[in-house]
């Protein structure tokens, strides 16, 4: 049925061509044999690479300072020049130019070699003219931009370690693939930020106002006359007002002088757009905006503008990577290597038998380990966890002592303490190399070096060493490797080091992907480096280095733009140009090649197929121990004896009440070994369970027997047998149920149609059953499987119930058990009526009392909504809202302790809670009862909050001292908008989904704190104390640092030069020798923070370009390695480990292949919907001709280009003081008047009920009305207000453009669904925010403004700290605001003892704690759940066609026919119409009514039992048709797998029935027509002898009843028109009314005569055979006939009998149904054709539901 792709992972047949994509093809011509050479090939790209290096050094600056290089490089470059054209030549002789086997000029890397050969000569005349006409050639230096492409050489170096074997076939469709997917999400990004760009020009225009002095002329505005610093502003009131002595006034400058960002138009308008996307600079252009237009504007406009292009849709390229890398990894598997398993390379584990314990264990043994010369003994120690454990002390001593590292910038000499730390270090040194000395003398030195880790000790002995060497090496570059000891301490926690093999291995894996970042970086640093190298004073790319670190820069997007903003400036008109080229370099860089790291990372975390099935296997069986065992605030009651409450019986019924007694009761008196347990076994027997023991018990007969008292043994015996005999009647029929189910699911292996492999594809694959990494399986494996997951189901059960008689026997023995506070009664009244108050919830679901259905109802999702918690929830979800809302009014100077309007929700919420914890502590106990309060962290973190808000109510403290108690009381107090996570559930499933992967999260902390420990210990010795310098920079002495002196202030970024008789402002400041003030490396704790600091990117270009000025260009390759290492590599840990988290959680990461696709499909059904297309409407020609033109394809064009177009007049601000305004706006006004006409041809052509089926064209209506509104309003004011509505309209207009390509409608629906499935998430982020405001104007509301902190950042308010925080998540200088926020005296003023709001002074510890905290958990965490969901998303809805178990393609065609057959276009079917929907289907989704007429019946009858026979929705079929479609032993999990094999087995047993049933039937009536036939003659001769003699009454009847007969058929086959549905004669006959049409009254139900059954006739729903028709709808009421049709005997013919006319009818019957079939099938074409055009206004394949 589902024609299915062969799987990529399956082996491909040895014949396939495979193509080497590694190097061009070798030439086998004996007189050029030299040029195939190994040495000859290796030395050509030796001589590639040194080709890279000679133009690396040819830049004018290199020259100027190394004239020799001048020379070296010209001889260098001709020396291989003459060399490539020698081996070109060879090759042109040999292979031919153009003719031959495989000519010179087709070949892919000759053409790459001979154009790298052309720019080498034109490098060797530049060059030759450099040398001959050296002046000449420095007035056109820009030549060099001819020397831009020979970089690329280096192409040719790497491409030899690309060694992999591929088809041809697919690296070309993977690549067209991946190239089409990064076009199209490439495509959708450039749509929204075109979107913004629009927007961005209407909502802000030219931002050209800023506040100037008094008396200033314009035109000429010096520095002196701008505010310090400048600030825009606003000639209106709605914006920035100046200070007094200022006024507001339009600078006209021109775009080099103000700068190249802006919203002047829409190219400058884009390009500021994507600045801000970058989120570099975004929040200085929000402040500039907020200044000149409304707040509002800005806030909106950029915090939109961030969530949408910066989380959400760049984040749709790390899933398109994902996606593709997961294809290429398969391929590139040979290249990477497998990963090896975790061993130390010498050792083995084998099984034994240990002979005390006689278990099985692991035991590691050393075969043929050599051993060296040292004794027995030291072999011991040497094997000694004692021996290992010191090593692993010793390297923690050393790196505590590196740490222990500090300077002061006093006046104390420092060579004494380094004398002392010199030889501690040679102590250790030595240590270490006696360690590595004995090993060899323990383990010889071939066996030492067989294991990487002494190797690894090895290297770092013999470095360390000569470090020690103290004139030359010591505190060198080779520090660093004495530092890099402290990564042995990764294998004191086997945990830390699996975890580092599994992310880190295979190492050719990631170490591809660091050469390939290494080789984009070098190559784009040297062609930028020959583009720019010419412009004289730019010191950005004048050498190589400086090239390298800033396309190094640009990459870690970490000051970029001023990168590109110097160089725009400096290259004048072509700025447009360079600006491309840089941001088509930081597209790439950043969303492609980082997101290679995530795919790689993510690609390592994945689980081999198997190792999944195992963990899914091992998950289930840990939920059963889990869902077994009681919790222990529980089990403490069975710590205490039994106290059963007994019950006195008057007298002894007749019957035991078995019943009425308590099972623990009753356990009491049986003993172990005739016990007779209430739950089963893993294993049921075949037979029923016997007791082991028959103990019967006597009979009393006699008096005496009577009054002569039982021993104690018979007693136990007669109770035992008692109750044994109980439990027997008390689980026969559990007993019965479970061995008939269980044989049932065996009968189910053997005779389901699913049964084996071949049959899953219904005869269409013949292949042989492949598990999905290519390894063959066999049924037998397949039916043990199948019997554990239904052992697996019972155990869950099992422990369910277990769990329930322990919470049971509880109850039963112990009377305060379940009794809340000990107090309130189990079952009394007034608990009840505590529950019923707690547990009181909305009904979502409306269910019908007597049938029980659930009742349709509109507004679903409002009503899950108010379903979601309970009433008393909701009533304290409000409460806390408005709490929180009222401490948003809080500030440092309008505190809740002295405003008595605030305190009105404070004792509001208290009180609130009060009444619900009282509630629930009544209803649900506090602690030792099942449901308590406090039975998780959730209900902690309720109590701590309820008693916080309780102590402070009460205190309410009027002094507020500075870093005390209760200023921390305050900051606890704010924790109470988490309290709503608590509340809702499905944010409290987003917690414990993060809890639950705080391993993995730790892990990789773990690994980056090391990480930052080296090169911070590292930074310390080498840079500890040097980096102090005088505040003066003329001054290079600590003993002239004295005194003051003149500093320029900074005031603006704009180009305007000072006046001539003026100078710059400037201010008087002290010369003062210290350390930069936001880094130093004087000790570890301070380089820690500043190397924390770098891991986002943030801060790093200070330290390098400190280090470059201090100590040299080499000093930069510290800062370079570790950015690399630590937040390109370390941070993509995050995100990698936490979308992994997010799968494993969602249960995800456990799925196979086919499973995680079985679960996209279920999703994509769940959220597509029917068509609602209207066809063609033949009866009217006018609609019908109106109709072909709205479908015409380059109708559909011309109306897209018409959208575009109308945009394009957003281009520049609509405002009335513009002239262009006129022109602009009137040209909209024709452009929709011309979309009103396509909305009128649309409801001519669909009608008005029609049209309005499809949710786009009710978007489009609403857009074209508000557009006529728009048009009426502009002629009659022409103001800027209608020019505001106008481009409201316009910008409604353009996103109607995304469900025109299908493309971006796919996108918008993965960034869709992803912003719903992150509702919850983005709350959860938003309450975290709204703690952290809280607290921050607690504790940071008062503090001087710094560098950072100033009027549009601080913490005076809540609203203003939350645009703070925002702006901290995208990084925005989030370091320089924690700096701000830690001023200490004496740069602020502080008194002890004062209330925390008179201090301008921050808080040191509060503000690392704090603003850290807040970083690593918004921006490491939370931002990365919404890539997992992304990524989640992308697969859901952007498959691959050919992998995807149901393609997009084949729902279209299932809407598609659907749309057929809904007539009323209702949903639902009656479901004697589903046979019909199954032929239409086409492609992958058809049946073959010649093959698979049994699995026709199957999926038929499945259709009639789901609703009884009743009607059948959209969703119905779809989903049968899914689960018929796939191998559901491979794609579904066991649960479900176990369901659907029990379904199918039913729907089996009942369609073997029901066929065995209709073909005794058919028996029956071909008998009783035999009979009737031979009757035939008697008849015929009567007839004659009546005419002969004349007709009696009889024949007056016969021939009337015959004359009614085809007027009844032709009643019957009548079918009524429908208007707009189905086009002409031929699909109006073809479709008949059924009783779920409410618009016409259904047709009686008659018997068909006077037609004979045939052989291949169609099936009913109940197996029996149904006639052939003329007409659809007869074949139609055929299949919809429950009952078979018995034909009257045939009319007598001459000269034949009945037998002949049976055969003669059954051949004119068949020919006529295969010629109604062949008109259905010609009329199913043409409606499809209508329907194929994949941009129709109907194209509603996915909505939300």
């Amino acid at each position: 049925m589902l024609n299915r792709k062969q799987s990529i992972l399956a082996p491909m047949p040895d014949a396939l061509m495979l193509a080497d994509y590694a190097d061009e093809t070798l030439t086998e011509k004996a007189e050029i044999d030299w040029v195939n050479k190994i040495y000859v090939q290796r030395a050509l790209r030796a001589f590639a690479l040194i080709s890279l290096m000679s133009v690396c050094a040819n830049t004018p600056i290199t020259f100027e300072r190394h004239p020799k290089l001048l020379y070296i490089t010209f001889a260098t470059d001709t020396f291989i020049t003459v060399l490539y054209t020698a081996e070109m030549i060879a090759k042109i002789r040999g292979r031919g130019l153009l003719r031959g086997e495989i000519p010179y000029a087709k070949d892919r890397w000759c053409q790459f070699d001979a154009i790298m050969l052309l720019f080498h000569y034109i490098s060797l005349g530049l060059h030759l003219f450099q040398l001959v006409w050296p002046e000449v050639y420095a007035a056109h230096a820009y030549l060099s931009i001819l020397r831009a492409p020979r970089p690329l050489i280096m192409i040719r170096f790497i491409r030899v370690f690309l060694k992999f074997n591929l088809p041809k076939t697919r690296i070309k469709q993977i690549f067209k693939r991946s190239g089409q997917q990064i076009y199209n999400v490439t495509l959708f990004f450039l749509f929204f930020m075109s979107l913004y760009g629009l927007v961005g020009v209407q909502f802000f225009g030219p931002l050209e106002y800023h506040c100037i002095k008094n008396d200033t002329d314009s035109a000429n505005v010096t520095f002196n006359d701008l505010a310090i610093p400048d600030v825009y502003c606003s000639p209106r009131p709605d914006g920035y007002v100046c200070p007094q002595g200022m006024h507001c006034v339009k600078l006209e400058m021109a775009r080099e002088q103000r700068g190249f960002n802006g919203f002047d138009e829409f190219a400058t308008s884009f390009f500021t757009v994507y600045q801000s996307a970058s989120m570099e600079g975004w929040s200085f252009v929000m402040y500039r905006t907020m200044d000149c237009l409304p707040t509002w504007r800005a806030v909106i406009y950029f915090f939109t503008l961030i969530f949408f292009l910066a989380w959400l849709v760049k984040n749709v390229f790390i899933a398109v990577i994902t996606e593709t890398f997961a294809e290429f990894r398969v391929h590139f598997q040979q290249m990477w290597g497998n990963r090896a398993p975790l061993s130390d390379g010498i050792s083995q584990q084998i099984i034994v038998i240990d002979e005390q314990t006689g278990k099985w264990r692991l035991e590691t043994v050393d075969e043929n380990k050599p051993k060296g010369h040292a004794p027995e003994f030291c072999q011991k120690i040497l094997r000694s966890n004692w021996f290992h454990l010191g090593m692993l002390f010793l390297v923690f001593a050393n790196a505590v002592t590196s740490a222990s590292v500090h300077y002061t910038h006093d006046e104390q000499d420092w060579t004494n303490y380094e004398r002392i730390f010199y030889v501690v270090e040679l102590m250790f040194t030595a240590l270490f190399d006696l360690e590595v000395l004995f090993k060899m003398w323990c383990l010889g030195i071939s066996g030492y070096l067989k294991r990487f880790a002494h190797k690894f000790e090895l290297f770092l002995a013999v470095l360390t060493t000569i470090h020690m060497e103290p004139s030359l090496f010591y505190h060198s570059s080779l520090t660093y490797f004495q530092v890099l000891r402290c990564v042995r301490l990764i294998k004191a926690s086997p945990m830390l080091e699996g975890f580092v093999h599994k992310i880190f291995g295979p190492g050719k894996k990631l170490g591809s992907l660091i050469v390939f970042t290494l080789c984009l970086l070098v190559i784009t640093s040297c062609i930028s480096m020959q583009l720019f190298c010419y412009i004289p004073n730019f010191s950005r790319f004048e050498t190589f280095p400086d090239a390298f670190m800033s396309m190094f820069q640009i990459l870690t997007q970490e000051g970029w733009i001023d990168v590109m903003d110097e160089t725009m400036l400096q290259t004048g008109r072509f700025s447009p140009i360079v600006a491309f080229y840089f941001i088509l370099y930081h597209l790439f860089a950043t969303l492609i090649v980082l997101s290679l790291f995530v795919a790689v990372i993510l690609d390592n975390l994945e689980l081999e197929e198997e190792i999944k099935k195992i963990k899914q296997m091992k998950a289930r069986e840990q939920s059963v121990g889990t869902k077994e065992k009681l919790p222990y605030r529980l089990r403490i009651f069975t710590k205490f004896p039994d106290r059963p409450q007994l019950v006195k019986l008057p007298r002894m019924p007749s019957e035991f009440p078995i019943p009425k007694i308590r099972e623990s009761f009753m356990r009491q008196f049986v003993s172990h070994e005739i016990d007779e347990p209430l739950i089963f076994a893993e294993t049921v027997p075949a037979t029923p369970l016997r007791s082991p023991k028959t103990i019967t018990l006597d009979v009393i007969s006699t008096a005496a027997d009577v009054k002569s008292q039982p021993s104690p043994d018979e007693l136990q015996a007669s109770i035992q047998a008692l109750i044994r005999d109980a439990y027997k009647r008390k689980n026969m029929l559990n007993d019965a149920e479970l061995l008939s189910r269980q044989g049932g699911l065996l009968r189910d292996r053997a005779r389901s149609v699913r049964g084996g492999p071949t049959n899953i594809s219904k005869g269409k694959f013949t292949q042989d059953y492949t598990r999905e990494n290519g390894d063959a399986g066999g049924l037998a494996s397949r039916r043990e499987q199948d019997i554990d997951m239904k052992l697996l189901q019972q155990k869950k059960q099992q422990a369910e119930i277990r769990r329930f008689q322990q919470e049971e026997d509880l109850r039963e023995n112990h009377p305060n058990f379940d009794t809340p506070l000990f107090v309130v009664g189990r079952e009394s009244r007034f608990r009840k009526l505590c529950q019923t108050i707690v547990y009181a919830r909305y009904e979502a679901i409306k269910r019908d009392p007597v049938s029980g259905k659930e009742i349709k109802s509109s507004y679903k999702d409002l009503h899950r909504l108010l379903g979601l918690v309970t009433y008393l929830d909701w009533v304290m979800i409000v409460a806390t809202v408005l709490s929180c809302i009222s401490m948003s009014f809080e500030t440092p100077f309008r505190r809740i302790m002295d405003t008595p309007t605030l305190q009105i929700a404070e004792y509001g919420f208290v009180v609130c809670m009060s009444i619900e914890m009282l509630l629930k502590i009544l209803a649900d106990g506090f602690f030792f009862t099942p449901k308590a309060v406090i039975r998780d962290t959730g209900g902690v973190l309720d109590l701590f909050i309820y008693t916080i808000s309780l102590v402070f109510i009460v205190w309410m403290p009027k002094e507020v001292p500075e870093r005390s108690s209760v200023q921390f009381l305050m900051v606890l107090r704010c924790l109470r908008p988490l309290r709503i996570f608590i509340l809702v559930p499905h944010m409290r499933k987003v917690v414990i989904e993060l809890c639950r992967g705080f391993k993995e999260i730790f892990l990789v902390s773990i690994l980056l704190i090391i990480l930052m420990f080296m090169f911070a210990s590292f930074g310390v010795q080498l840079y500890g104390g040097k980096l102090a310098r005088c505040t003066d920079p003329d001054i290079l002495t600590r003993e002239k640092c004295v005194g003051v002196f003149w500093r320029k202030v900074f005031i603006a970024k704009m180009k305007i030069p000072p006046a001539p008789e003026n100078t710059a402002p400037r201010m008087l400041v002290p010369r003062v020798w210290s350390n930069p003030r936001n880094f130093h490396f004087d000790d570890i704790g301070m380089a820690m923070l500043a190397l924390f600091e770098i891991l986002s990117f943030k801060g790093w270009l200070e330290i390098r370009d400190m280090l470059i000025v201090h100590l040299g260009t080499s000093h930069a390759i510290y800062v370079h390695i570790y950015v690399f290492l630590g937040s390109m590599i370390g941070l993509t840990l995050f995100v990698g480990v936490v979308i992994a988290n997010y799968s494993e959680n969602k249960g995800t990461a456990l799925l196979t292949v086919d499973q995680r696709r079985w679960c996209d499909l279920k999703k994509r059904l769940k959220i597509a919907q029917p068509l609602h297309l209207p066809s063609r409407p033949d009866h009217n020609p006018l609609r019908a001709f109106v109709y072909n033109i709205i479908q015409n394809i380059y109708f559909k064009r011309f109306m897209a280009a018409l959208v575009l177009a109308t945009s394009a007049l957003l281009c520049l601000s609509w405002t009335s003081s513009e002239p262009h305004t006129v022109f602009l706006t009137t040209i909209s006004v024709v452009f929709n008047w011309v979309f009103v006409c396509e909305v009128v041809m649309k409801m001519i052509a669909f009608s008005p009920h029609g049209y309005w089926q499809s949710r786009r064209n009710r978007y489009d209506l609403l857009v074209t009305v508000l557009g006529v509104v728009w048009i009426v309003a502009h002629f009659i004011w022409m103001n800027d207000t209608t020019n505001s509505l106008g481009f409201f309209v316009t910008i409604l207009r353009f996103t109607t453009i995304t469900g025109k390509h299908a493309t971006l409608k796919m996108l918008m629906l993965t960034v869709g669904v992803s912003m719903v499935k992150s509702f919850f998430i983005i709350l959860w982020m938003f309450l975290l925010m709204l703690f952290y405001a809280f607290a921050g104007v607690i504790l940071f509301g008062c503090v001087k403004w710094g560098d950072n902190l100033g009027r549009h950042a601080n913490f005076q308010h809540a609203p203003r700290a939350i645009s703070v925080l925002f702006r901290i998540v995208t990084g925005e200088d989030w370091n320089r605001i924690m700096h701000d926020c830690m001023v200490t005296p004496p740069f602020c003023t502080r008194t002890p003892g004062n209330n925390f709001w008179e201090t301008d002074c921050g808080n040191w510890t509060a503000a690392l704690i704090y603003f850290c905290s807040f970083y690593v958990i918004i921006t490491y965490i939370v931002l990365n759940l919404l890539v997992a969901i992304i990524i989640e998303n992308f697969s859901l809805f952007y498959t691959n066609e050919e992998d995807a178990l149901l393609s997009h393609a084949d729902l279209r065609n299932f809407q598609f026919t659907w749309n057929i057959v809904d007539i009323h276009q209702k949903g639902f079917i009656p479901v004697k119409r589903v046979k019909f929907i199954l032929r239409l289907l086409k492609d992958r989704l058809e049946v073959d009514l010649d093959k698979e007429r049994l699995y026709l019946k199957h999926m038929c009858h499945e259709m009639e039992r789901l609703h009884n026979g009743g009607d059948v929705t959209f969703h119905d079929v779809l989903n049968m048709l899914s689960y018929r479609s796939v191998d559901i032993r491979k794609s579904l999990q066991f649960e479900e797998l176990l369901a659907r094999e029990e379904l199918e087995y039913q729907i089996e047993e009942e369609v073997a029935k029901q066929t065995i049933r209709s073909w005794l039937d058919n028996c029956i009536r071909k008998m009783r027509m035999k009979q009737k036939g031979q009757q035939s003659l008697i008849h015929s001769l009567r007839a004659q002898n009546e005419a002969l003699f004349g007709a009696g009454p009889e024949r007056t009847t016969v021939a009337a009843d015959q004359e009614s007969k085809p007027e009844t058929r032709k009643r019957k086959t009548g079918v009524a028109e429908r208007a707009g549905s189905i086009s002409g004669q031929l699909g109006r006959r073809y479709l008949q009314p059924s009783r779920s049409d409410a618009t016409e009254p259904p047709l009686p139900e008659h018997r068909e005569t006077g037609r004979l059954s045939s052989g291949k006739s169609t099936r009913g729903r109940s197996g029996r055979t149904t006639p052939a028709a003329k007409g659809l709808a007869e074949v139609m009421e055929g299949v919809e006939k429950e009952t078979p049709v018995v034909p009257p005997p045939p009319a007598p013919l001459e000269d034949s009998i009945g037998e002949e006319k049976l055969a003669t009818e059954v051949e004119e019957s068949q020919k006529k149904l295969a010629e109604q079939v062949a008109a259905i099938h010609e009329w199913y074409a043409r409606e499809m054709e209508n329907l194929s055009d994949s941009d129709s206004d109907y194209d509603d394949t996915y909505m939300y539901i």
